[in-house]
């Protein structure tokens, strides 16, 4: 009777802790909203306007996401560098701040299904265009290279252009303006961004390697364990993919450069 007991209580504890311990999908049902981390930067994924509102890709599609599971999207700025630590401390539900899939991070935190495949590039000095036609000739300590702390341009800084002289910015565009000023040769950034800032930011001063050097699947950042979410997150991609969602809200982002004149 009392291994009966024993095991009838073991049951009833296991249960109140997955009771306990609901995913961040069915907290955001029961909350009425779903709680993202982000850190609103990276044009064309996550950036501000002229009126305040964080407005991009990754955005529209986290809204469209949050319209299916019937809750409303609350947006939560967090700076890059810290971001998985504010997941890990319930300060939102998921990260949606166009971070890429690596094994590092995924150590830490669980991805769904990449929603966009994207590759580092270079912003060079246009004193540059011409003498370095990719990063491999950057690499070389007489070069003085910049990204923004925190992100797979600085991982990529690190261990692709090492003998470079590296400094990094908190900031994409701080990190930027040290190219466009001549105090740095290079700005390595994901394709999108690169191709947005060449002219919005580059002051006629910036030439754009746009061949991608890297592979980089962005995605969703959950709570390890938490795989309930990210079944309801990738089917919610696979359907977004099939009913034309994706293709809508890829298009007015990527296809085209309206949105250009509505931001800061």
């Amino acid at each position: 009777m009392k291994k009966l007991f024993s095991a009838l209580l073991l049951t009833t504890t296991a249960l109140s802790s997955l009771a306990a311990h609901a995913g961040a999908i069915d907290d955001a049902v029961k909350r009425g909203s779903l709680r993202v981390g982000m850190d609103p930067t990276y044009m064309p994924f996550e950036m501000t306007n002229k009126r305040g509102e964080i407005v991009g890709f990754e955005v529209d599609l986290l809204k469209a996401m949050a319209k299916s599971a019937g809750v409303k999207l609350e947006l939560v700025s967090t700076s890059y560098d810290g971001i998985i630590p504010a997941l890990l401390t319930d300060k939102f539900d998921i990260i949606g701040s166009g971070m890429t899939l690596t094994q590092e991070r995924n150590l830490r935190i669980n991805f769904s299904d990449p929603f966009i495949v994207v590759g580092q590039t270079l912003l060079i000095n246009k004193e540059l265009e011409g003498k370095i036609k990719s990063y491999k000739d950057l690499n070389d300590g007489q070069y003085r290279i910049t990204s923004k702390i925190g992100t797979t341009g600085e991982m990529v800084a690190k261990k692709l252009i090492a003998k470079a002289q590296y400094h990094g910015f908190d900031n994409e565009q701080e990190a930027l303006l040290d190219v466009v000023n001549g105090k740095a040769d290079a700005f390595i950034y994901d394709a999108p961004y690169n191709a947005v800032a060449v002219n919005k930011a580059g002051a006629g001063k910036l030439v754009y390697l746009d061949q991608p050097f890297t592979y980089e699947p962005l995605a969703f950042g959950l709570k390890r364990g938490d795989y309930d979410s990210l079944n309801w997150i990738n089917n919610y991609l696979h359907q977004a993919r099939e009913d034309g969602t994706y293709a809508r809200i890829h298009a007015k982002w990527f296809k085209s450069a309206a949105w250009l004149k509505d931001m800061e």
